[in-house]
């Protein structure tokens, strides 16, 4: 378990996961983060961004709960930063990921997925610097290689996803699952220097080293101490195609 320390609070965001159906199958759009950007600079990431205050609020004035005001954040994000409109109805939720308690800014994010609309991208040129439709798998063996920096939430997602072949067949699975809440803790017994992401081992519930949901003996973790990163799941732990 991680050492005791002051929490940072926690801030909420959204990300929105877009599909498209290739010519070779399912895709994936992926925004790359300017080199000078304060978060995730390099990174190659989904749209998405924090809840503001304005997103929390509804018709006529009404509170949104927290989760409301993720989809109008990731939907507002998504339009801002890729030019796709999109409706509530169209995004399914994905999971929820809630980082390290070491991390001095902590951005509890909802992960949402929807098919991409028709038509171009439009980046807005201040938050990313190009763009690509990849392949999960395809832009996990960049990954593997060093020539795309990712961060473990935008990794582990892939890896859930490479499993389709058709936008149809991922929306179907992830609506008929639970979302996966990611409550990230470091595993105990794994040290060294990690990839740029995280530390060199963390772990979700289900994982033996998870101090609150833990089994003893089971496999839930991303491993980071080299490239290509290891993703470990005992069979039956929950997750997007399960």
């Amino acid at each position: 378990m991680e050492t005791e320390k002051p929490l940072a609070p926690l801030e909420d965001a959204c990300t929105v996961v877009l599909l498209r159906d290739g010519a070779s199958g399912l895709e994936v759009l992926m925004l790359e983060r300017p080199g000078t950007s304060r978060a995730f600079a390099g990174a190659w990431v989904f749209p998405g961004g924090k809840v503001d205050p304005e997103d929390r609020i509804g018709a006529e004035g009404a509170a949104l709960s927290d989760v409301q005001a993720a989809y109008v954040a990731g939907l507002r994000e998504v339009a801002e930063e890729t030019g796709q409109h999109l409706r509530p109805a169209d995004v399914v939720r994905l999971s929820l990921w809630t980082p390290m308690h070491s991390i001095p800014r902590r951005f509890r994010t909802w992960f949402l997925v929807a098919a991409a609309e028709s038509g171009t991208v439009a980046l807005n040129p201040g938050e990313h610097a190009d763009f690509a439709w990849l392949a999960p798998a395809e832009a996990l063996s960049r990954h593997a290689v060093g020539a795309m920096v990712l961060a473990p939430p935008t990794w582990v997602t892939l890896h859930h996803l490479a499993k389709f072949s058709t936008v149809g067949g991922a929306l179907a699975a992830a609506s008929a699952a639970e979302p996966f809440p990611y409550e990230t803790y470091r595993a105990k017994e794994v040290s060294g220097v990690s990839e740029p992401g995280g530390s060199a081992a963390i772990v979700w519930a289900g994982d033996e080293d998870h101090p609150v949901a833990g089994q003893a003996g089971a496999r839930h973790r991303l491993t980071m101490t080299a490239l290509p990163w290891v993703f470990e799941a005992t069979p039956g732990n929950p997750g997007l195609g399960r």
